[in-house]
């Protein structure tokens, strides 16, 4: 593992609480009890901790509410296709590391959710919007793919995009209304019978954050974007399929979830760190 820290970008936090949490649930929080904030909140102030309601899960940690926060990582080569994949991450929290206090002070562990990790405000990530909310814009994005995509696309037009699931993009729209969106991806998934492996599989990606973020980070080497939610700046890492497949299929249920702790960062200022160790084939199944 590379012990080169790269920027990712930076978060704001201006409650003064971060959270580190599994995108696919971050909207599910306030179906199952009291919001992500309310629960966050307490956390902070007992000065960091993990949460867990249902499939949901979180670290939340005090942190400066006044400037931007910095966001790195390491890297390691993945197994899927060796390429870079996020082996830290580490989070500037703009606070001082509090004195004897020994360290690393362990908080917990967490899952790579195959939907991608969010790093934002403990208070603004209430607004999060996730794949069963209506978009703000009332825009998507339609895709397709498979067997006949260049007959579908002879017949139907789109353009080549960025895409998690394909190397050299896939065929599609950006920004069409919801309503002609809909109607234009069942159009297409149905036009070869839209069996998989015999026709054409399409997709409608709303304009909510879940999906925002995903796109923020189509190019970026590691697939990390920034949206802004509820005021603040947020980060999202899509992670790479193939590696999450690989790597990290079955999550807690299979062991695999990975300690997140507050550390000193050596300049006397404290950082949140999730460290995912490399893959040992030895402790495979």
């Amino acid at each position: 593992m590379s012990e080169t820290f790269v920027d990712l970008g930076f978060v704001t936090a201006p409650s003064g609480v971060v959270v580190l949490g599994m995108a696919g649930w971050i909207d599910y929080w306030r179906e199952v009890g009291e919001p992500l904030s309310v629960r966050a909140g307490v956390a902070a102030k007992a000065g960091g901790g993990y949460l867990r309601e249902e499939e949901c899960e979180a670290v939340a940690v005090p942190a400066a509410a006044d400037r931007p926060l910095a966001v790195r990582a390491t890297t390691e080569p993945s197994m899927f296709d060796e390429e870079p994949t996020i082996a830290t991450l580490e989070i500037e929290l703009g606070l001082p590391w509090p004195e004897g206090v020994d360290g690393p002070v362990l908080l917990g562990d967490l899952p790579v959710d195959r939907s991608g990790m969010v790093i934002g405000d403990g208070v603004g990530l209430d607004a999060w919007t996730g794949q069963e909310d209506e978009p703000a814009d009332g825009l998507g994005d339609v895709t397709f793919w498979g067997r006949y995509e260049e007959d579908a696309h002879a017949r139907f037009g789109g353009e080549r995009i960025p895409h998690p699931g394909g190397v050299d993009g896939v065929y599609g729209w950006l920004d069409v209304p919801m309503a002609e969106a809909v109607a234009l991806e069942a159009e297409i998934s149905t036009w070869r019978g839209g069996v998989w492996g015999q026709g054409v599989a399409g997709s409608v990606e709303p304009h909510v954050d879940y999906f925002r973020f995903r796109r923020a980070g189509l190019h970026h080497p590691l697939n990390v974007g920034a949206i802004e939610v509820g005021g603040c700046q947020v980060l999202g890492i899509d992670w790479c399929q193939g590696d999450h497949s690989v790597r990290h299929h079955g999550g807690r249920d299979w062991g695999q979830a990975f300690p997140v702790t507050l550390e000193a960062d050596g300049t006397g200022g404290t950082v949140l760190r999730w460290t995912i160790p490399p893959y040992d084939e030895d402790e495979e199944g």
